[in-house]
C-alpha cells in the first residue's frame, strides 16, 4: 500500500515545479562557490577542501533547507486547494500512510539532491582545474549530512502538511537555514534541527566539526527522526475538518 502511494505523490509531482528547482538551484551555491574559490586561491591551499568550504558554505547554509521547503510546499500543494484535503482524508486510507508516502517521497527527493550536489561538486572540481578526485572524507560528509537534512526535511514537511500557507514553510525555511548557521558554531548547535546538516557536512570547515561527536550526531538525528514523525502523524489528524 504505502509502495501505491508513493508512486501515486511522484505522479503528482510532473508538471511542478520540484523538478526544475532540484536540478537548478543547488548549481547556484556551486558556483557561487567555484567564484569565491577562484577569487581566494592565494589563501585558499587546500584544493578539494578549500572548494568544498566555499561551495557548503552558500548551499548548507543559505539554499538548502529553503529547497527542502520548496520541496515539501509543492508536495502538499494540491491538497491545500479548495477541500482537496478532506476528499484526500476521505479516501479508505490511513492518515499515517498517507503522512508517511509523502515524507518518504520527500526523503527520496533530498537524499537525491545530496548526490545531485556530489556530481556537481566533482564536476566544478575539475572544472576549476583540480587533480584526481575528491578525498573520501568529503563524499562522507555528503552522505552524513544527509541525515541531518532528513531531520530538516521531517520540520519542513510538517510545516507545509499544517499549514495551507505555500510561502510560509519556505520562509521559516530561509529563518531556520540562518538559524542554523548561527547555532552550528557553538557547542549546543548540535541539539538544534537545523544545525545538524551543517554539522554532518562540515560547513565551511575543512575539519571534521563531528569528530568525536559522532555517536551523538546520531542519536540525536534518530530522536528527532522519530519524535517528530510521532508529532508529525497527530499534528495532521487534527488538521483534518
Amino acid at each position: 500500500m504505502l509502495i501505491s502511494l508513493i508512486r501515486c505523490e511522484k505522479m503528482k509531482c510532473k508538471g511542478t515545479l520540484i523538478w526544475p528547482a532540484f536540478f537548478l538551484i543547488p548549481v547556484i551555491p556551486v558556483l557561487l562557490g567555484c567564484g569565491n574559490y577562484l577569487s581566494n586561491l592565494g589563501i585558499l591551499k587546500s584544493e578539494w577542501y578549500s572548494l568544498w568550504t566555499q561551495i557548503s558554505l552558500f548551499y548548507s547554509n543559505f539554499f538548502f533547507a529553503p529547497l527542502i521547503g520548496v520541496y515539501c510546499a509543492f508536495l502538499w500543494r494540491y491538497e491545500n486547494f479548495h477541500s482537496c484535503r478532506n476528499l484526500l482524508f476521505a479516501s479508505p486510507v490511513s492518515y499515517g500512510s498517507i503522512y508517511f508516502s509523502k515524507y518518504c517521497l520527500v526523503c527520496l527527493i533530498t537524499l537525491s539532491t545530496q548526490l545531485w550536489l556530489a556530481v556537481l561538486y566533482i564536476a566544478a572540481g575539475k572544472a576549476v582545474g583540480l587533480e584526481g578526485f575528491p578525498p573520501l572524507d568529503i563524499l562522507t560528509w555528503i552522505l552524513r549530512g544527509t541525515l541531518g537534512g532528513f531531520v530538516i526535511a521531517t520540520v519542513q514537511y510538517i510545516l507545509s502538511s499544517s499549514t495551507p500557507n505555500f510561502a510560509l514553510p519556505i520562509g521559516l525555511g530561509v529563518i531556520g537555514g540562518l538559524s542554523g548557521l548561527i547555532l552550528a558554531n557553538t557547542r549546543s548547535g548540535i541539539f538544534w534541527p537545523y544545525s545538524l546538516m551543517l554539522l554532518g557536512m562540515n560547513s565551511n570547515k575543512s575539519e571534521d566539526m563531528v569528530s568525536g561527536r559522532f555517536s551523538l550526531f546520531l542519536l540525536i538525528c534518530l530522536l528527532y527522526l522519530i519524535l517528530l514523525n510521532l508529532a508529525g502523524t497527530r499534528i495532521l489528524k487534527r488538521t483534518v475538518k
